[in-house]
């Protein structure tokens, strides 16, 4: 019998997650026959032989294994950190090498037949339906539950997972998946909430041992981004042993008898559920490395020596120390450069630090485990000495990204144009209501749009007076709102049903979070709407509390008064900076719809609600003088001149024509805002100079979130702040209070 130094071993992957156990093996004495599809493979440049070939293409390694045994031996054949076990398992049973059945590793490489297979096995695991269509996803609604994850049958590192919230969310939800599903077959589960582990463990001999089980940290629903992972798992013994019986009786289902079984298990409030079980080392850096320096134990080693038939030895801890793995990620944008990265690796407790963005790539927030910028291991004592040395890596790397790249209007344009679809929104040159693509739902307006046109007309009607002898000034956009400080005077208007109006390109939470964040950053106020749906309001309220409150929701004028109250005050309890509600959708046409009653009150009614709260409370919708005179007699903390951007009814004015005697009206008893037709900088000055104290803008920033997200909404506001400044330096308002209506002019003033 040959010794194991004299063997070769085929190892299915060529990448940087597979590098250490190529590496293992080279220290091991073996011969590494290493197969990848990329002939610039950093395995293949250690390896001594290399096939370049898919992992995935299951009959092309099959075929290149057999004709490398012609001339020469395979003794096993082994993958880690990617799912390509069902080739390593077809290869194995051509080639005659140890090794699962290709069945047990197709079971365990498809979430749909792995969910089957261990529900047979009477294996806990949450409710699913599989999903081809996007029907067969509506149908399983009548017996899944709410929140629900969709992921692709046959992907890995999260890609294309997302969670569900509503069943608004379910094409949106629908689409992103399919974009990351090689073969189309997605899966809908209920959301599994609880702490969530990731799980090594060894088969050989009859029996299956744990080899290490770390804590993982996931964030940025609805996606789930792993940040890291902690090794060893700090929950309780009683609940790691539940942990340990599930995983073996979750590799047994799956035929997992020989070899490695990697398991993400989620500690629910009804027990310990398997997430997905693969028959391969682990990837995310914990195999490889946090494992090994925890306890000193090599596990590629236990593998390879698994995979060429021999029996694992030396997999007692002989050390217990705390390894975590944590992820660098870069803000959007191109990457410009990278510095610190040497001095990480000075740091003491530093074990290694890899970058996977380089400069001149294009980073993006990301969704799933692949899209970051880096990792860092980190090895100590304690937890909490980990978690300070990570502080010292997060103080020494600097990623320079310049946030604005490739970013234009242009592009942001043409990116809406094509994920809002041609029933929805055009995104026209100028967005005036003359040429809507859809009405109300929609991005459109009622009737012939008439009251959508003159917000815009009214507006361009006024000219811009320059003033230019007189002292050099450098305008100050900064004023307060309520005693909230604003950095600008531009603030979000409320805009919903995503699912609804803009057909479903991307969730309600992903909008509401890409649009608080946005405004956050730049010192401002977004303004979220609660819908017409019911439940609407909590996503609205989550999206509020990941920026601390420094938001307002605006609620919809329900006939039912304890729902109207019921969300109010979760929305308080929350730490909402104000709350309001918009008069003039008594007549909303998606509140119709959806058969949601929506009534007119009286001064008295509405002050009675406005006392149930305590923070400020503003009213939208006013239009007339004598509804401005009510509001601030009657103690309510500011109005918006508002005509719901012409989805309420045709033929009202354009707010520009209305708002100076709504602002002579109440006569500075409280602040006066605007919304409606406001396309520019200039505009955001006419506003104020019609005596607006704030202004908030609706299509545009919905269209720019659409076509740029985060990068696509900085660039409106720098582009929109920047014609402020610019229209106040012409007419030499050094600050806001200074902007008046003497600086303009209207077009047909005789």
């Amino acid at each position: 019998m040959k010794s194991v130094a004299e063997k070769t071993i085929l190892i299915i992957g060529g990448g940087d997650l597979q590098l250490p156990i190529i590496q293992t093996a080279k220290t091991m004495k073996l011969r590494t026959l290493v197969a990848d599809m990329n002939p610039n493979s950093i395995g293949f440049q250690i390896a001594d032989e290399k096939i370049i070939m898919s992992t995935k293409d299951v009959e092309g390694m099959v075929r290149e294994a057999k004709r490398y045994l012609q001339n020469k031996p395979i003794h096993g054949v082994i993958t880690a950190g990617t799912d390509a076990s069902m080739t390593v398992a077809a290869v194995a049973s051509a080639a005659g090498l140890p090794g699962i059945r290709f069945v047990d590793a197709e079971a365990a490489s498809n979430k749909v037949k792995m969910r089957q297979r261990l529900k047979e096995h009477s294996v806990p695991i949450p409710a699913f339906a599989p999903v081809w269509s996007l029907q067969d996803a509506k149908d399983a609604l009548a017996f899944l539950q709410f929140p629900l994850v969709m992921k692709p049958a046959d992907n890995m590192g999260s890609r294309g997972v997302i969670k569900v919230n509503h069943k608004d969310e379910i094409p949106q939800a629908f689409r992103h998946a399919k974009r990351f599903c090689p073969t189309g077959e997605l899966i809908l589960e209920e959301y599994m909430e609880g702490p969530e582990l990731s799980v090594d463990a060894l088969a050989f001999n009859g029996q299956i041992r744990m080899t290490g089980i770390a804590d993982r940290i996931i964030e940025r629903e609805p996606y789930f981004v792993e940040i890291g992972h902690n090794m060893p798992s700090a929950l309780p013994k009683e609940i790691l042993a539940e942990v340990e019986r599930v995983m073996v009786a979750g590799m047994k289902a799956l035929g997992i008898n020989l070899g490695a079984g990697k398991g993400d298990i989620k500690v629910t409030k009804t027990g310990v559920k398997v997430g997905e079980i693969a028959a391969r080392l682990s990837g995310g850096y914990m195999s490889a490395f946090t494992y090994p320096l925890s306890t000193g134990v090599n596990l590629n080693r236990a593998a390879l020596l698994i995979a060429l038939g021999e029996t694992p030895d030396n997999l007692d801890p002989v050390i217990e120390r705390v390894s975590i793995e944590r992820s660098l990620i870069a803000n959007p944008g191109k990457l410009v450069n990278v510095q610190g990265a040497e001095d990480v690796k000075k740091i003491d407790g530093v074990n290694a630090i890899f970058l996977q963005s380089k400069p001149g790539d294009l980073i993006k927030e990301p969704t799933n485990n692949i899209e970051k910028s880096g990792h860092v291991i980190i090895t100590a004592n304690t937890l909490a000495e980990a978690e300070a040395i990570f502080q010292k890596v997060k103080d020494t790397i600097r990623f320079e990204v310049d946030d604005l790249y490739s970013v234009s209007e242009k592009e942001v344009n043409d990116l809406a144009r094509q994920r809002f679809g041609k029933d929805i929104c055009w995104v026209c040159k100028v967005c005036d209501g003359v040429n809507c693509a859809s009405g109300v739902p929609g991005m459109g307006a009622v009737g012939k749009m008439d009251t959508f046109q003159d917000n815009y007309s009214a507006l361009q009607e006024f000219h811009i007076i320059p003033s230019y002898i007189r002292e050099h000034i450098v305008p100050d956009i900064r004023s307060t709102f309520l005693s909230f400080p604003l950095a600008t005077p531009i603030m979000a208007a409320p805009m919903t049903g995503v699912g609804t109006n803009m057909n479903y390109v991307m969730s309600d939470l992903d909008y509401a979070q890409i649009v608080t964040r946005s405004f956050q950053q730049i010192g401002s106020l977004a303004w979220l709407g609660d819908g017409a749906s019911v439940d609407k309001y909590k996503v609205m309220i989550e999206a509020l509390k990941k920026v601390e409150g420094k938001g307002i929701l605006i609620c919809k004028p329900r006939e039912d008064e304890a729902l109207l109250l019921e969300r109010m005050l979760e929305a308080e309890a929350a730490g909402v900076f104000a709350l309001g509600m918009d008069i003039d959708a008594v007549n909303f046409r998606t509140m119709a719809n959806k058969n949601l009653g929506s009534v007119a009150r009286n001064i008295e009614q509405l002050a009675k609600i406005r006392s149930r709260v305590k923070v400020p409370f503003l009213l939208k919708g006013i239009l007339s003088t004598d509804d401005a005179k009510l509001a601030s007699e009657f103690g309510f903390d500011a109005i918006v001149v508002s005509n719901h951007g012409g989805r309420v009814l045709d033929g009202l004015p354009g707010t520009a024509r209305v708002l100076p005697e709504i602002v002579e009206a109440v006569n500075d008893k409280l602040p006066v805002l605007v919304d409606g037709g406001i396309r520019s900088g200039m505009d955001v000055f006419r506003m104020l100079a019609l005596g607006a104290k704030a202004v908030l803008i609706g299509r545009p920033v919905a269209i720019a979130a659409v076509g740029g997200e985060e990068a696509g909404l900085r660039f409106l506001l720098n582009r929109y702040t920047e014609e402020l400044k610019q229209s106040m330096s012409i007419t030499g308002a050094k600050d806001l209070s200074m902007i008046s209506s003497k600086f303009l002019r209207h077009k047909y003033r005789n």
